[in-house]
Parts: structure tokens; C-alpha cells; sequence
């Protein structure tokens, strides 16, 4: 073949790739009007209000009524769809999670058991991971995520030997479900300049072989995150298989607007393009994370618009200031239920030390820089009461809204100081589905266990607050979220805490309205009203009725500002 044969063949491979990517990442268009009449239309305002159509104009919500009050404005040209009896609300808002991690699998291996995945014993994880090996070339690190040592049958976490012997050619993480902590293999501490003589940094734990300090291969909290980061550090092209995965993944469970909570430069970056070549139809969240922005931002450097878009918002800067629960890394005030490695005094330990933390947040309190703080423990809660009141009576904020992300173990306490202070939780309350017998049996005992994610109390005290399910450490089924808040049934078929328990409504809100609030996007999005975005989705039956049987709900339909994103076939 000569060279004007390979460069028509070059061209001719360019242009399909582009009319392919084209194809792949092709952005819909909503209609210039359409109305949904005859159903069952959730608005999510301020009354809850329940309406039966409604009417929207390109991307914007024109008016929410009657079906004769909605059939009176279209004309000609306007796209109807009969509802047929069933559910209109708004798309559900990703109150916080790590979009787009959901999709890692399309990369990395996938160590999850039961409920979520199917691996029992130590032997699956590393064929899991063996079979990722097999498929990489020599070097390449392996990487699967979602191992539980709680639910294999073996009850503890992978060693370094024995991810040595799936290969010593290769470096191998395998990431705890909580994200809050690893194992690696020598190949991956060698790499990361992790030896015998390497102290445990502040915030985290190299964990050691008996009797020795040669590390075992297990990292937690800050020990782990170098690791986790560089892991992470993926591709383009995986990138975008990631990306689109995960997409898809929302919109089919009705997600309108993604959250990615803690970013650094890199991954920031990344999401905005994805946006903005149409990979990503959502609307997204963007949390900073201040290891990696804390100076740009404190500077004055930060600049928002590098990464937001149409579709990205650049929301509160992200801290953390303790770890899981069921990683014994959250901070409590009492010991663990079950003690850790024999330690019956064992209480976790915090990420940020309390000087560090209250510097931290008076810094970007001063500057008027909302945040975000992830904080599990009662002990690290009250830490990040006690920095927060304190940056507020040097710079009082009428309307701060700090979010208290996961604020799992919070007390009654805790959460009528949160009123005071301006602050809203973030519960995760699907722990009570997923972790809930454990964290009754293993972790907090019965009575700590019942007041987990303590939505009633926050309804008690007038506390605005949100339901999130942290994906990818859970999959994206928002009515799950909703449904974990209503009936806080265990996955052992136990009911934890029945007072905690909350009314379908004010669940549906944490995952729609008072999301968006959070963020200060009320007036953008989260509920169905006059000049809203049209971010919709359509369920084929309606979460008030029948309870119980809400997460066998179907989602029809997904739109983001008019436009349909999924449609089940």
C-alpha cells in the first residue's frame, strides 16, 4: 500500500471515530413544548403539593394543573404524553456521591458480596482479582474495589501475602467498600515507597505484621490515599468508558442532577468535559476537595469557571474529618460495641486533628466559601460543631448551610445544635439496609444502632436535611434511599430504630427539594414549578401508594431540561 492509500485509509478511520463518538455522545433536545397530563404530578413545593399535569416549554417548567388547565396551552406542534394514572415528580438530586464512580467496573474489578454482589470468601476475591491480572499486561496494576471483610466468610481483610500470590509482577489494590481504606501487595507498597521504616502519617494507620513493622498491606484513611488517588488515575479512553457508563447508570434510575464529592484538579477537569462533549447528560455537582484546592482557594486563585459549564456546578469545598464506621475509623465518643483487635477502649480516630480542623474551616469560613464535611462519628461530629460555631462567631453568615456529610452516629444533641448553627445533614440512610445488623451486632450495639442517620430527629428540630447513598459504596437506586428512610428495615429483616422512621413525602423531598437546597440550587431545580428547569422523570407507579413495594418501582422516563435522557423500552 503506498502512502496516499494510507493516508486516505488514516482519514477515512479519523472521520468514522468522530461520526461514532458523535453517535456515542450525541446531546437530545427537549421539544420547543410539550405537556404530561392525566397523572400523578409530585411538585415538591413548599405544600407538596400533588397536581395532575404539566406543561413545559423548551427547558423550563411553564405551569403545573389541571389536565384541562395544561391541554389549554398546546397547540399544533405540542408533544402530549398521557401519564395514564402514573407518577410524575422531579428527577432525583445525587445528595452525595462520587459520580462517576458507579462505573468503575467497566475498569476494575468487582469485590462486592451480597447484598450487592456475590462474593462469600476470601478464595473469590483473589480469583476476581487473578482474572483482572490475566487481562492486563505485565506492570499494569489491578484494581477492584468493594471488598467487605465483615461479610466474607473468613471475617477479616485480605493480607499482603496472599495478594502476592495472585502475582508479584504485578502492584494490587483491592479497596475496602467504605473507600476509607486498602490492601496492597508488595509490588503496590513498593511503589509507593511504603516500608518497614515508614511511619503511619497523621489521620491514618499502616497496618503491620505481628510482632513486627514490616506492613501487612493494609492502609487506612490517610495512609491509603496516595494510593487510592494514583489508582484512580486512569485513562482517557477509560475515562470516558466510566463516564458513560455511569450515566447511563443514573438515568435509569432517574437521576437528574449527579454529585461528585470530592475531586481533585484531574477529575474535576475530566467531569466538565465529559459535560461538555455530551458523554454526560446530567446536570453535576461538583465538591472540591481542600487537600488538593485548600491553597488555590484560600488564595484566591480558585477559579470556579475552569470547571463549571452548563451542565457543572461547582458547589461547597469538601473536608473530612473522620472515617467509616464499619471501617472502625469513624470517631466515636464511646468505644466500639465489638472491641478492635482486643482494644476495649477503641473509639476510631480522627482524620484532621481538632486544631487543624478548626483552622481549616475558619480559613474558608472567612473567605465566604461554603463547605462540606464528612464526619460519622459523634466524636467527629462534635469537632466539626465546635469549629464550625467557632468560625461563625468570627464571621457570622446569615444563611451558611455547612453539610454535615453522612453525620451517621449524630445525637439528639447534635443534631438541635445544628439548628442553632445553620447546619444540614447528609445521612446515608441506606446503612440501615446495608450495614444495619452489623452496626447493631459488630460496631455500635442496639442502642447506638437504632439512632443511626436520625431523620426523625431532624424533622423534629426543624433541621433541613438530605438522603444520599454515597454510590458507587452503594448502587444509585434513589427509592431505596427513600425507602430505607421510611421503613429502616435491616437486610436481615429487622426494623432499626422504628422512632427514627419518617413519612414517604418528607423522604422524597431529601432526594429531590431540600438536595437541590443544600446546594443553593432550590431555585434551579428539585421541585416542579413556573420557571424551573424541566428535569422530570416518570415512575410507573407512585411511591405514596403501597409503601413497602416502592423500590419495585420502574423508571419510564428521565428528562433533563425538557430533554429525554432514558426511556425504558
Amino acid at each position: 500500500m503506498n502512502w496516499k492509500n494510507i493516508v486516505v485509509v488514516l482519514l477515512a478511520l479519523v472521520i468514522g471515530l468522530g461520526v461514532l463518538f458523535g453517535i456515542a455522545t450525541r446531546t437530545p433536545a427537549a421539544p420547543a413544548h410539550q405537556v404530561f397530563i392525566n397523572g400523578n404530578v409530585l411538585t415538591m413545593d413548599a405544600e407538596n403539593r400533588v397536581a395532575e399535569a404539566l406543561s413545559a416549554r423548551g427547558e423550563l417548567i411553564e405551569a403545573v394543573g389541571t389536565t384541562e388547565e395544561i391541554m389549554a396551552l398546546a397547540g399544533d406542534d405540542t408533544e402530549v404524553t398521557d401519564l395514564r394514572g402514573r407518577t410524575l415528580m422531579p428527577g432525583f438530586v445525587d445528595a452525595h456521591g462520587h459520580f462517576p464512580g458507579s462505573g468503575m467496573f467497566e475498569v476494575y474489578a468487582d469485590l462486592n458480596s451480597p447484598p450487592i454482589g456475590t462474593i462469600t470468601e476470601m478464595a473469590g476475591v483473589l480469583e476476581v482479582l487473578r482474572t483482572q491480572a490475566a487481562q492486563l499486561d505485565p506492570g499494569e496494576t489491578v484494581v477492584g474495589w468493594g471488598y467487605d471483610d465483615t461479610l466474607l466468610a473468613e471475617k477479616r481483610h485480605p493480607t499482603r501475602a496472599e495478594l502476592d500470590s495472585v502475582s508479584t509482577e504485578h502492584p494490587i489494590i483491592a479497596i475496602h467498600i467504605s473507600g476509607h481504606m486498602l490492601v496492597a501487595n508488595s509490588a503496590a507498597l513498593e511503589l509507593a515507597g511504603i516500608d518497614a521504616s515508614t511511619p503511619d502519617p497523621e489521620g491514618g494507620v499502616i497496618g503491620r505484621r505481628a510482632g513486627s513493622s514490616e506492613p501487612n498491606g493494609l492502609l487506612e484513611e490517610n495512609a491509603s490515599m496516595d494510593m487510592t488517588r494514583k489508582a484512580m488515575d486512569m485513562s482517557l479512553l477509560d475515562g470516558f468508558r466510566m463516564a458513560k457508563a455511569a450515566a447511563r447508570e443514573y438515568a435509569a434510575r432517574g437521576v437528574t442532577t449527579a454529585q461528585s464529592g470530592g475531586v481533585d484538579p484531574t477529575m474535576a477537569m475530566g467531569i466538565s468535559l465529559f459535560s461538555k462533549l455530551g458523554v454526560v447528560h446530567q446536570r453535576i455537582v461538583l465538591f472540591p476537595v481542600f487537600v488538593d484546592f485548600g491553597e488555590s482557594l484560600l488564595s484566591g486563585e480558585f477559579d470556579a469557571a475552569k470547571y463549571a459549564g452548563d451542565k457543572v456546578h461547582v458547589g461547597p469545598v469538601k473536608l473530612i474529618a473522620d472515617g467509616s464506621i464499619q471501617g472502625y475509623t469513624g470517631y466515636l465518643s464511646e468505644p466500639y460495641h465489638q472491641p478492635y483487635h482486643g482494644d476495649a477502649s477503641y473509639r476510631g480516630y480522627p482524620s484532621i486533628s481538632r486544631e487543624d480542623l478548626f483552622q481549616q474551616v475558619s480559613d474558608l469560613h472567612a473567605k465566604g466559601i461554603h463547605m462540606a464535611i464528612h464526619g460519622n462519628g459523634d466524636a467527629s461530629i462534635e469537632d466539626i460543631l465546635d469549629a464550625f460555631e467557632a468560625a461563625q462567631a468570627e464571621n457570622p453568615v446569615a444563611d451558611p448551610r455547612l453539610i454535615l456529610i453522612h453525620a451517621q452516629m449524630a445525637r439528639e444533641d447534635q443534631v438541635a445544635r445544628m439548628k442553632d448553627l445553620g447546619v444540614t445533614p447528609s445521612f446515608f440512610t441506606a446503612h440501615t439496609w446495608y450495614w444495619g445488623d452489623r452496626h447493631r451486632d459488630i460496631f455500635m450495639g442496639p442502642e447506638r444502632a437504632a439512632t443511626m442517620s436520625p431523620s426523625a430527629w431532624a424533622v423534629q428540630y426543624d433541621v433541613p436535611y438530605s438522603s444520599h447513598l454515597d454510590t458507587p459504596v452503594v448502587p444509585m437506586e434513589p427509592l431505596q434511599a427513600v425507602w430505607s428512610q421510611v421503613h429502616r428495615q435491616t437486610f436481615g429483616g429487622d426494623v432499626l430504630g422504628p422512632e427514627q422512621r419518617v413519612g414517604v413525602m418528607q423522604a422524597l423531598r431529601a432526594v429531590t427539594i431540600d438536595a437541590a437546597w443544600q446546594v443553593f440550587q432550590e431555585d434551579r431545580i428539585g421541585s416542579l414549578e413556573p420557571g424551573k428547569l424541566a428535569d422530570l422523570v416518570v415512575l410507573s407507579a407512585s411511591p405514596l401508594e403501597n409503601p413497602m413495594d416502592m423500590r419495585e418501582i420502574q423508571v419510564d422516563r428521565t428528562l433533563v431540561g425538557g430533554a429525554t435522557i432514558y426511556q425504558r423500552q
